[in-house]
């Protein structure tokens, strides 16, 4: 496998990021922790559990209309396993954000129950979004909130809040507090690297497109071969017996991708199937699985 270039993973304002989410949490009631269900554990932040600790949480499985719903399904019940609820939705178009509300909702149930025995019959809810870099945090927010397409609608004077925090009304009593993205100082395990840059979480720079491209195929080949074959027209070959940099020439050849002296061009076709992967036109794929 060919190693990821060292790369400046946690640069000053990340640290600061931490220390903005670690000082912000006492202001809110829930913690919503978002990830892409094509990668849900490479998506997460393993810092983050030691930020978070015993704040109620949620996780979002983003972009699952992207992912194997077969595999969705059992990432939710995983999660549901280890006493953390999942729910499954897309932020950019807006699909099943409408399950959110409802599941917070229920996952404070008996804080929601302590307010009301106050008096506090109404008291908005309080959430922080959290997640790496370009994982939908924006989207969620831009789809959560009051007025929808109209935009964002900032909470001003918040008590306790300094100005380095940004909040957001949202509808049915959601106050939502947005957080700069956070990666981790390094990864431990180099898929972890690749898999962010697969989805294009991750500067493509970190290697070349072309080796990030074979990686990517030869990964799809043993987890989804029909629909490798059957979105490059391919006469199912036997991809086990092949490396990466073979099938991208394949895919290359067949898709017409040639240059003087009928060379392929391996460099136009891996940026082609990064990006059909990015936009989901192999098919719902999902890299890391459950069972």
């Amino acid at each position: 496998m060919e190693e990821i270039k060292s790369v400046q993973w946690f640069p000053g304002h990340m640290a600061r990021a931490r220390r903005q989410i670690e000082q912000s949490l006492k202001l809110v009631d829930i913690v919503i922790e978002l990830t892409d269900a094509r990668i849900p554990e490479s998506s997460r932040n393993p810092v983050l559990d030691q930020i978070i600790r015993n704040k109620p949480r949620i996780v979002v499985l983003n972009k699952f209309d992207m992912a194997d719903p077969a595999q969705t399904d059992r990432w939710v019940a995983w999660y549901k396993a280890k006493g953390i609820t999942a729910v499954a939705l897309d932020c950019k178009s807006g699909k099943a954000v409408n399950r959110l509300a409802p599941a917070v909702r229920q996952v404070l149930a008996p804080q929601i129950a302590k307010w009301e025995a106050k008096g506090m019959t109404g008291r908005p809810i309080r959430a922080m979004i959290v997640g790496i870099p370009n994982v939908g945090k924006s989207s969620l927010i831009n789809k959560m909130c009051a007025g929808g397409k109209a935009g964002k609608a900032e909470v001003r004077d918040q008590p306790g809040v300094t100005r380095r925090n940004t909040w957001f009304a949202a509808g049915k009593g959601f106050e939502l507090l947005d957080t700069p993205g956070v990666l981790w100082p390094k990864f431990e395990d180099q898929t972890v690297g690749l898999r962010l840059a697969f989805t294009g979480a991750v500067r493509d720079e970190i290697m070349d497109t072309e080796g990030l491209a074979a990686l990517l195929l030869k990964e799809i080949a043993a987890l989804y071969p029909a629909q490798l074959s059957a979105r490059y027209k391919l006469d199912n070959p036997d991809y086990s017996a092949m490396q990466g940099w073979e099938i991208l020439s394949l895919i290359g050849r067949k898709r017409g991708m040639l240059i003087s002296g009928g060379e392929i061009d391996t460099e136009r076709a891996a940026n082609m199937v990064l990006d059909e992967f990015r936009g989901a036109k192999i098919g719902r794929i999902t890299l890391e699985q459950q069972g």
